[in-house]
């Protein structure tokens, strides 16, 4: 396991289990995998999980009251618009983040219309991917 420099042990913990899941994982089954580590309270994990979404290193899923690695976490540009969105498959479970534009550039003249400042921008797209529609 490769350790961010300024992660805490619990946190790259956390961050190693993320990316290597096939998909998102709750905080709880983040504790389950990590019993062995030494880890026995959830929040353990939510103070990991709070540090790890702040450093841009991966992504709460509203919908799923779930988390994610971010796709590409040394994207500091993709990460500077505020905007991210997910494809969600209700199948099998597939996430897929993606940074669009267009949808971007739409929603900031929607914003400056309204005199509305967002703190967060999070977009999540739930239905069937390829393989399951």
């Amino acid at each position: 396991m490769t350790a961010h420099p300024d992660l805490t042990r619990n946190q790259s913990l956390v961050l190693h289990t993320l990316n290597a899941a096939n998909g998102s994982l709750s905080a709880y089954d983040i504790l389950d995998k990590l019993r062995a580590e030494g880890l026995r309270a959830p929040l353990q994990v939510y103070r990991a999980l709070d540090k790890l979404v702040e450093f841009g290193l991966i992504h709460r899923l509203e919908s799923l009251n779930a988390f994610i690695s971010c796709a590409d976490p040394q994207d500091h540009e993709a990460h500077a618009h505020g905007v991210t969105a997910f494809a969600i498959c209700d199948s099998c479970g597939q996430v897929t983040e993606f940074h669009d534009h267009a949808i971007e550039h739409r929603l900031q003249q929607w914003q400056a219309s309204r005199s509305f400042k967002p703190e967060k921008t999070t977009i999540e797209i739930r239905g069937a991917c390829s393989n399951c529609s």
